[in-house]
């Protein structure tokens, strides 16, 4: 991808939500969470690579006992729209007997959510909760799966920025920005 373009997609892109917004909403997951967890010795599995930016927030600010690893499964593979799951990491923590907290960017159609979700619970889970930074709301579709922790609600649009990849670039973007149509 020509770099030129690349810069003025982040250049024309709209700001859905700034920096401190995002952080803000974050905010307001810390505690549910806790709530929830602190008393569970869960696993957070990263949902690479996007959950990268989420998790960096979210992780100083779980102040209870917990493991972490990743998974990597993705539909996306650099391209805008999915396609078939490519399972690129399993975890490798055993994830029998165990509370997961899965942590991703975003919830839009839930399909790789969905096949996480169904592998930690054929491998034993003992419960599966989900964490994203933002849920997209698709006109006439409704998700196999929702998140029990949200953050923020995210336009029918394609956005980029805090995690969340244009192209494999602007994950790095200080916000979440939507690109013009």
């Amino acid at each position: 991808m020509d770099l030129n373009k690349l810069q003025q997609i982040y250049d024309n892109a709209e700001c859905i939500y700034s920096l401190q917004e995002v952080e803000t909403a974050l905010d307001g997951l810390v505690a549910p969470l806790t709530e929830n967890l602190e008393h569970k010795n869960p696993l957070v599995l990263g949902v690479m690579n996007g959950s990268l930016a989420t998790l960096g927030y979210l992780l100083p600010r779980l102040n209870f006992l917990l493991e972490i690893d990743y998974v990597h499964a993705t539909r996306y593979q650099g391209a805008l729209q999915g396609n078939t799951l490519v399972w690129k990491r399993k975890p490798e923590i055993t994830l029998a007997e165990r509370h997961i907290l899965l942590v991703d960017d975003l919830l839009d159609q839930g399909i790789t959510l969905k096949a996480i979700v169904d592998h930690c619970l054929q491998d034993g889970a003992l419960s599966v909760s989900i964490a994203v930074l933002g849920t997209k709301r698709i006109a006439g579709y409704t998700a196999p799966i929702a998140a029990h922790y949200s953050a923020l609600d995210i336009p029918d649009k394609y956005v980029f920025g805090f995690g969340m990849d244009y192209h494999n670039y602007w994950r790095n973007a200080p916000g979440i920005f939507a690109c013009k149509e």
